[in-house]
């Protein structure tokens, strides 16, 4: 069973929070988008997960590092291809959606769980394996972007996600990418989504949808982990 498009809990979550989880959140940033082989991903992986654990320990209540730590799992089972760890990231998704009904960034990171998991598995199997559901990660995303929306990150995975589900729906997933590029970028994972978001849509605007879920592949966090 293959997981390299899983756990796109996204890009998830790297986005501006309090403080008590930002060592855990840059350790992701700069290493979700450095090329890297397997080992030294899972080295960076492995120190976010440390920092978040740290984060917790000082202040149990700290939302933002427990969902810190869900995201650096999801990294974690997407490198390594764990079942175990894209199931506890799921759950820890689920938790902080439950603590804060209204955090965009909990509904991307489960969105992001299921619709990757069915691009890569296919709905069928995504669904006996693993639970993962299109609907849901549909739903999730709708949510994450009403949200958000004030935040170029959410357009520019949303793009990523969508043209990678349904390459045939080039416009759907180009027009989410030229929102990006209007929408505010206030944090540092904004700004990086924005210049994913313009490389994307380079390839969007070929009209060639199979070769730009290919881009998108490549354009998420550990993408280029070989």
């Amino acid at each position: 069973m293959q997981f390299r498009a899983l756990a796109f809990g996204l890009l998830l979550v790297l986005i501006a929070s309090p403080a008590a989880a930002e060592n855990a959140r840059d350790l992701l940033m700069n290493a979700a988008f450095t090329p890297s082989n397997k080992a030294t991903a899972l080295g960076r992986i492995d120190q976010a997960i440390k920092s978040a654990d740290a984060a917790v320990a000082r202040n149990p209540g700290d939302q933002e590092g427990r969902l810190q730590r869900a995201v650096a799992i999801s990294y974690r089972g997407k490198v390594s291809r764990s079942r175990s760890d894209l199931m506890a990231a799921r759950r820890g998704f689920e938790a902080a959606i439950a603590s804060d009904p209204r955090n965009a960034e909990a509904y991307m990171a489960l969105a992001g769980w299921h619709l990757g998991v069915v691009v890569e598995l296919g709905p069928f199997l995504a669904r006996t394996a693993l639970g993962a559901s299109r609907a849901k990660g549909l739903e999730a995303l709708e949510r994450s972007l009403a949200l958000g929306g004030d935040h170029a990150f959410f357009p520019a995975a949303a793009s990523m996600l969508r043209i990678q589900l349904d390459p045939n729906d080039v416009g759907c997933a180009e027009r989410l990418a030229e929102a990006a590029l209007k929408t505010g970028a206030p944090t540092p994972i904004d700004r990086v989504m924005q210049r994913q978001a313009t490389t994307l849509l380079a390839s969007l605007r070929t009209g060639n949808g199979t070769v730009a879920a290919e881009t998108a592949k490549l354009l998420l966090p550990f993408g280029r982990v070989r």
